[in-house]
């Protein structure tokens, strides 16, 4: 006998449509969030709000990102929920100048820190919570300055000399040239440029086809739709996190990196070998936090390793992709390289031939095209930050409660055309001395804003240059019928689907 009337199969759609109806109402009360607050908002749908087409791939949370900031135009703020969680886009630079500086305090944390199913997924500076990251960060700063990346440089020549060395092996004529894949090549170079600086290390991913650094990089920004599971319950949906064992370094890439630098570490305090790079800086901390003169969050095991584990990926990730892209548009645009090659040829006249460290650093139009590929490329296309309190944005009646995300659309206000007019035309000159005044603040951020900014930005910069000028100086890059470069869809960074494919065709002396 059935429970509710005579019939199982009558009780059974009861029961289902009751679930159902719940379901309904529960996320209809928590879908009402914006609606209550005056702020407007994109329209969820039943269970999974917003966010239905990043779980499937259908659209990156960058591209879902640019949709809501447009149907916001003409706001300075717009609502939208994944899953029945509230999160908000910030429209108007000056309140996103807000959340990066002036209330920093309220805003220091992100959304993809703590709360990972791994401790080197959740302690490196990247992903830590405050107040442990101010304490790394100050830790770790030393190793940025101006005056220990000078010391560096010497170091990058050798992998300079080492890409030359490889390019030559590609035999590359002068006449016709020959298709490469460039992101691979720089990803290689990049590899090679964080070993030698940071760690001491020649990782040799341009001499050995199977570097196991290499491999691992490889490994760990590969495109698979696990693996941009993964990366999008880190960025961008935590609840996703502990059923698909979400880690930012990935399971084999995590065991290489842990043993590597360890092995590195242990090494160095048993022989006592001393270098001015991070791994010693590392050993240092390890050393004043063992004999009990710092006495600030302890970096210890796997949270000690998961520092150098951070920087060799961000390390060579960020400078190859900017790299590649600068290069891509370098060859579909040949008067920009074209003038890019005299002002480097000029300067290398003046300097017998030698790229220095002043030469890289302060190159006018170099630069320019660095910031140009950062403006449409970005590795990281949108940024983050979560209120540690209920905030109100200044002069509005906008408040945001505690953890609710607050969205920094960085690539699509890039690509604003109210503040980079053409936003889709590579344009390196936006860049000029005399045209950069004009740029808002806070619509240009590639590497974020504010205390919590990037720290390796300098030594990205530095690698990015570095590798556009030893390619340019000596090869002139063109596309190929078949460079048709695609953004990847299964990739939370931005990445050439497929690669990017040009024509390299070396240089006459």
């Amino acid at each position: 006998m059935a429970v509710i009337t005579s019939n199982w199969s009558l009780d059974a759609w009861i029961f289902i449509s009751a679930v159902l109806l719940g379901l309904y109402l529960y996320f209809a009360r928590k879908f009402s969030y914006w609606k209550k607050r005056g702020v407007k908002y994109v329209e969820p749908t039943f269970l999974f709000g917003n966010a239905a087409p990043c779980l499937i791939a259908a659209k990156k949370p960058d591209d879902l990102i640019r949709e809501f900031y447009e149907e916001g135009a003409g706001e300075k703020v717009i609502g939208f929920y994944v899953f029945d969680k509230p999160y908000l886009v910030v429209r108007d630079p000056e309140l996103i100048r807000h959340v990066f500086v002036k209330d920093f305090s309220n805003f220091s944390n992100k959304l993809l820190c703590g709360k990972n199913t791994d401790v080197m997924g959740s302690t490196n500076l990247f992903q830590v919570m405050n107040p442990p990251w101010k304490s790394i960060r100050n830790k770790l700063s030393p190793f940025f300055t101006s005056g220990k990346l000078k010391k560096m440089y010497e170091l990058m020549e050798e992998i300079c000399t080492d890409l030359q060395v490889y390019l030559d092996k590609l035999e590359i004529d002068e006449k016709v040239g020959k298709p490469i894949e460039i992101k691979e090549i720089c990803a290689k170079f990049t590899t090679d440029l964080i070993g030698t600086t940071a760690y001491g290390m020649r990782l040799n991913s341009l001499t050995d086809p199977n570097a196991e650094f290499r491999k691992s990089g490889r490994e760990m920004f590969r495109s698979s739709f696990m693996r941009y599971l993964q990366m999008l319950a880190i960025f961008f949906i935590p609840p996703l996190r502990p059923y698909i064992n979400a880690k930012f370094f990935d399971v084999r890439p995590t065991e290489f990196l842990r043993k590597a630098f360890w092995h590195v570490i242990n090494e160095r305090i048993a022989t006592g070998i001393k270098r001015p790079d991070l791994l010693d800086m590392l050993i240092e901390i390890k050393n004043n936090q063992d004999n009990g003169t710092d006495d600030t969050f302890k970096l210890e095991g796997d949270a000690l390793v998961a520092q150098a584990a951070i920087f060799f990926t961000g390390g060579f990730e960020t400078s190859s992709t900017t790299m590649s892209f600068a290069l891509y548009e370098l060859a579909r645009n040949p008067e920009t390289q074209t003038k890019l090659r005299n002002e480097i040829l000029s300067a290398l006249e003046t300097t017998g031939g030698k790229v220095t460290y002043d030469m890289i650093t302060t190159l006018p139009y170099l630069n320019m095209v660095t910031l140009e590929a950062l403006r449409l490329y970005p590795v990281i296309s949108w940024l983050d930050r979560l209120p540690e309190a209920d905030y109100t944005f200044p002069g509005t009646n906008i408040t945001v409660e505690k953890d609710v995300p607050v969205i920094l659309p960085m690539r699509t206000l890039h690509l604003d055309p109210q503040y980079f007019p053409n936003p889709d035309q590579w344009d390196p000159e936006r860049f000029s001395e005399e045209n950069k005044k004009n740029i808002v603040p806070f619509t240009y951020f590639p590497f974020g804003e504010g205390p919590r900014s990037c720290i390796g930005t300098r030594l990205g910069y530095i690698q990015t240059k570095l590798g556009i000028l030893n390619f340019i100086s000596k090869y002139e890059v063109t596309t190929l019928k078949e460079t048709n470069v695609k953004i990847d869809k299964l990739n939370i960074f931005t990445q050439a689907e497929d690669g990017i494919y040009l024509n390299l065709r070396k240089l006459s002396a």
